[in-house]
């Protein structure tokens, strides 16, 4: 798989672009992509309509949109381009506008993109390096803000945690018989007997499968490693096509707003998430929906 480095060159970035508005926004960032071989303007097309037919689900940290879509003739490789607007422009997402960082994103498959993004949600989950991303004056700066590898903490420090950190892990009853059988804790005293075992299985899910998704899963499963659930429950990024037929395979489905109203009555409950890179936001949101 490609890192974040390797997808994102100097020169697809660009600084202080004016955008009268959102669509203007995705089209710069589209520009980009044009300009270093990577995608096509009919590309730059499909990630505008994808917001206009599913909603801002793209904005999905404050003032971060990932703009993507699924490929299309025009996409020659994997790449990414971003741009930082002189003035931000809103979305229309209730809590994550408004928007100054736009990336675009074109993938010729589901995977090669994968450790590219998972990096991208770290950078912007630390308050330190998304803030060297506002204040860069160049875009050799900002390629160094996104790429450059975190450093380790002081030891002296690693008791104190960040506020968006590792909450305690939650404890768990498993069934006597399958050791692995993931039976969360039941805190609602209204439930009597045993808890009920989980299918092992979240799906996250955007418009296509391939971009904020990706993030979201990201994000969950490092709140499940943190926990020690890893071992018991797999987390897949997934569209909304497939996540409709798929829905009753899995415990819930964690989405954005807009999204979860496309998706309508699933059978299981869909879960609404703003910020896809807010860890305490999930832990929360898995703590109440497995009642622990």
């Amino acid at each position: 798989m490609s890192e974040l480095r390797d997808l994102l060159p100097v020169n697809a970035i660009r600084l202080e672009v004016d955008a009268s508005d959102w669509r203007a926004a995705i089209r710069a960032a589209g520009e980009l992509l044009g300009e270093t071989g990577v995608a096509g303007d009919s590309y730059t097309d499909a990630m505008i309509r994808v917001v206009e037919e599913h909603g801002p689900y793209i904005v999905l940290t404050p003032g971060f949109a990932l703009a993507h879509s699924r490929p299309d003739d025009s996409v020659t490789r994997t790449g990414m381009s971003l741009v930082r607007l002189a003035e931000p422009v809103r979305f229309g997402h209730d809590t994550n506008d408004p928007v100054t960082l736009v990336m675009a994103l074109a993938s010729v498959d589901s995977s090669a993109h994968q450790d590219a993004l998972a990096a991208l949600a770290g950078v912007l989950a630390a308050p330190e390096r998304r803030e060297a991303l506002e204040r860069a004056q160049t875009p050799d700066e900002v390629r160094d803000a996104l790429t450059a590898r975190p450093a380790a903490a002081p030891a002296a420090a690693a008791s104190s945690a960040p506020a968006d950190a590792a909450v305690p892990a939650p404890t768990t009853t498993r069934s006597a018989d399958d050791h692995h059988d993931l039976r969360p804790a039941m805190a609602d005293t209204a439930v009597t007997g045993d808890a009920v075992p989980s299918k092992r299985l979240i799906l996250t899910v955007c418009g296509n499968g391939l971009g904020t998704s990706l993030f979201l899963k990201n994000t969950t499963e490092q709140v499940l490693d943190r926990w020690g659930w890893t071992p018991y429950l797999s987390v897949e990024a997934t569209d909304t096509i497939s996540a409709k037929g798929r829905a009753k395979e899995a415990d819930f489905l964690l989405t954005s707003g807009a999204i979860a109203q496309t998706l309508g009555d699933v059978g299981v409950p869909v879960e609404v998430i703003d910020n896809f890179t807010s860890q305490s936001e999930i832990d929360a949101t898995l703590r109440r929906l497995y009642a622990i």
